[in-house]
């Protein structure tokens, strides 16, 4: 097991989430699921945990209850390459009951946050040209999905 790895708090979907993530990222796994015994404290059977790995990265589902929902102070970021890799991510994890926010973030429909950033992103934004920085940050907070070449053309005025 890595040092650090993200535990994902659901009320009871946790298996069906892990099982929809890595269907989502290629070379993706569910590692393993454990079941609550009779001691609880959830009924006897039911999925506990479900660890499973998104490009190299483990995670935690846990079916913890309906105590606690996910917001925006917790996000995971995904580092894309191209814009068809932006759309395809934007697509499936936004659809069937996601929500889109802005300049990259969205909800899947599950909850969890997300940030689809294009690599060229954060070149565009830490530009040493101020001017170019800051038509590439403009640009950026006008959009919801991150388009590059919208990016890239905004940047260079």
């Amino acid at each position: 097991m890595q040092k650090i790895t993200p535990c994902l708090w659901f009320d009871d979907r946790a298996e069906e989430a892990a099982t929809f993530y890595t269907s989502v990222f290629p070379g993706s796994r569910i590692v393993d699921v454990r079941r609550y015994g009779e001691t609880g404290p959830r009924p006897a059977g039911m999925v506990m945990t479900v660890e499973f790995e998104l490009s190299g990265q483990r995670f935690i589902a846990l079916n913890g209850g309906p105590d606690f929902t996910f917001n925006e102070a917790i996000s995971l970021m995904v580092d894309c390459v191209t814009q068809e890799e932006v759309d395809e991510l934007w697509a499936r994890l936004s659809g069937d009951g996601g929500a889109e926010g802005p300049c990259g973030w969205l909800k899947d429909k599950y909850g969890v946050s997300w940030q689809i950033v294009p690599r060229v992103l954060m070149e565009l934004v830490g530009d040493p040209d101020p001017v170019k920085s800051q038509r590439a940050m403009r640009a950026m907070l006008g959009m919801k999905k991150i388009d590059i070449q919208g990016l890239l053309d905004a940047s260079e005025g």
